[in-house]
């Protein structure tokens, strides 16, 4: 079984993206899957290009992408992906697209095609904080996201894909003087752990709890 998992650069005048720093200790090889890590550009457009080439090249069974949600307190597994770009920043590129589709005469949304209740339960058993997101945002996790989906309907049936955010670090914390929640990158590392062997056991459908949903 193959793997690709990616991350993204700093960006939004950050010196680091925790999501790199995890993915970057992740071992090559988990319950027997190989692991190919890779960096994406945080750049609208690009940043779906490279992840398009590198599914090419490596042609994995699961697409695991990760990614910085600033202000979160948990690691939070991405349930939806929408056809739509939204920029409340600039990207590392300067752009910062306002309401324009991911794919232009694309489906509304993919669901992802991991399962993302298992691995929230795994993570809960283990210790990691986390819980099932439903919004990926609008920025470039939310693109790349949609864009791994959207490889898969049309071109790569094989694979399974979804996307995972992680809170701050606690050094990005401490060096802004704020006091948003943060995770140290071992837990993270830990918890990307855990999803890919969620991903190796469950190959089809997905575990869901009756503590998964909301009522608002």
């Amino acid at each position: 079984m193959k793997i690709l998992v990616t991350a993204f650069e700093s960006f939004g005048g950050q010196t680091m993206n925790p999501a790199q720093e995890a993915v970057g200790r992740l071992p090559l090889r988990v319950e027997g899957a190989d692991i190919s890590r890779v960096t994406l550009p945080v750049a609208f457009g690009r940043d779906g290009e490279v992840l398009v080439q590198e599914i090419g090249r490596h042609d994995p069974d699961v697409c695991l992408c990760v990614g910085q949600a600033g202000g979160r307190a948990q690691v939070t597994p991405e349930f939806v992906g929408i056809n739509y770009m939204l920029a409340r920043i600039p990207d590392n590129e300067g752009a910062r697209p306002a309401g324009i589709p991911v794919v232009e005469g694309g489906p509304a949304a993919y669901f992802t095609t991991l399962p993302v209740h298992a691995m929230v339960a795994r993570m809960r058993e283990r210790g990691v904080p986390a819980s099932v997101s439903y919004s990926a945002g609008t920025f470039c996790c939310n693109e790349v996201l949609y864009t791994a989906l959207h490889a898969a309907a049309t071109a790569y049936p094989r694979m399974r894909a979804g996307f995972i955010h992680v809170p701050f670090a606690p050094e990005q914390v401490e060096r802004g003087g704020s006091d948003l929640p943060s995770m140290p990158v071992d837990t993270m590392v830990e918890a990307l752990t855990i999803a890919i062997e969620t991903c190796v056991a469950i190959r089809q459908g997905d575990v869901v709890s009756t503590s998964s949903g909301t009522e608002s």
